[in-house]
């Protein structure tokens, strides 16, 4: 089928102006040449237990500050920007106070789980600035980045509950927290709205960094009669991709679909030595761009600390895959105008258990 990109592809460029409005900073700006010459400036993140090559949002961080890099003609190491991987959540402490100690000017911790030992470790690093992603760290040398990502996961939850044959739809978390319910609401509101009868349901991981049991988890929904599942549980998630490209080399004609989160993981749903692809879409988060954005506003002396910065449809951070080579004409029309309904306000996504009920008795 002939690619369609359609009004839901999100903007590669954003204004600064619509993104991000500018905030004060707590520290002098760096040397850094904001017209594109070589900086000074430092980089750094902390990875969560995802890994750099999560195919997620860990991954989509590093493009972030990899595109800053050579836009500022930066080079990968101690004098440039760079990145510490977590093997564990032991980890996190000491790998964020190894970046301290390596004088990098801006620290990233990637994830809600580095919350906490980000928010210590910017307790006593007060001349350093951090930032965190997925959480909120009410420190003026912490800016946190979060997103509306009960808003795609809604729009994905309508693309589910129009391509389902079987009514029964599956979300797979990584771990249950109020971060991942966020996902959960949306998308089990999305689905609700177009097909009432279809029935989600919803499995957590406990983990963000295990293919191996999310491959499990998937083979016991797909067995269940599931054909859409749903996945937010970062590297845990590849091994839904990894099931139901399994199960579609078996049969080729079986429909099992996978639904991407964060990054567009059209391509994680090829299936190798056939033209077949299990990705029905993807819910884009644009950490990269955040994260680029704030690399940039810090390098020129705008670092936002003790902001809570929030990107949802209306800004460009959330949205949906452009690929929709597995939607249909009529699926690609509803999701844009639920998409215009969210961005209007007639509809608002929920993004707890509590207001999924409420939504549900609408």
């Amino acid at each position: 089928m002939k690619k369609r990109k359609v009004g839901l592809a999100l903007s590669l460029v954003l204004a600064a102006g619509t993104f991000l409005t500018a905030c004060g900073s707590n520290n002098e700006s760096s040397s850094g040449d904001s017209t594109g010459g070589k900086s000074d400036f430092t980089v750094g993140m902390v990875t969560d237990t995802g890994g750099v090559d999560d195919k997620s949002f860990n991954q989509s961080a590093w493009e972030g500050i990899q595109k800053f890099g050579k836009d500022t003609g930066l080079e990968k190491g101690k004098k440039g920007y760079d990145y510490v991987q977590s093997e564990s959540d032991a980890d996190y402490t000491t790998n964020l106070n190894q970046m301290v100690r390596q004088k990098f000017q801006l620290i990233y911790g990637v994830g809600y789980l580095l919350a906490e030992p980000l928010s210590d470790v910017a307790d006593q690093q007060k001349d350093t600035n951090f930032a965190i992603i997925d959480s909120v760290v009410k420190k003026d040398n912490v800016a946190s980045i979060t997103f509306k990502e009960n808003e795609g996961s809604f729009l994905v939850g309508v693309a589910a509950g129009l391509s389902t044959e079987s009514n029964k739809i599956g979300f797979v978390g990584g771990m249950d927290s109020e971060l991942i319910k966020k996902f959960e609401a949306g998308f089990k509101a999305g689905v609700h709205s177009v097909n009432p009868d279809a029935v989600v349901q919803a499995k957590y991981a406990g983990d963000f960094g295990k293919p191996e049991l999310g491959k499990s988890i998937a083979e016991s929904m797909y067995k269940s009669g599931v054909d859409v599942i749903y996945q937010a549980a970062g590297g845990t998630g590849n091994g839904v991709f990894t099931e139901a490209i399994n199960l579609k080399k078996q049969d080729k004609n079986r429909k099992v679909w996978v639904i991407g989160v964060d990054r567009d993981q059209y391509e994680e749903g090829n299936v190798p030595g056939t033209d077949s692809n299990v990705t029905l879409t993807s819910m884009v988060k644009r950490v990269d761009l955040a994260v680029e954005d704030v690399a940039k506003k810090s390098n020129e002396g705008n670092f936002p600390g003790g902001e809570i910065l929030q990107y949802g449809l209306k800004e460009d951070g959330i949205g949906i895959s452009e690929h929709t080579e597995n939607l249909s004409e009529d699926t690609v029309k509803s999701v844009d105008e639920w998409k215009q309904k969210l961005l209007s306000g007639d509809v608002t996504a929920p993004s707890t258990d509590e207001e999924l009920k409420e939504f549900m008795k609408k």
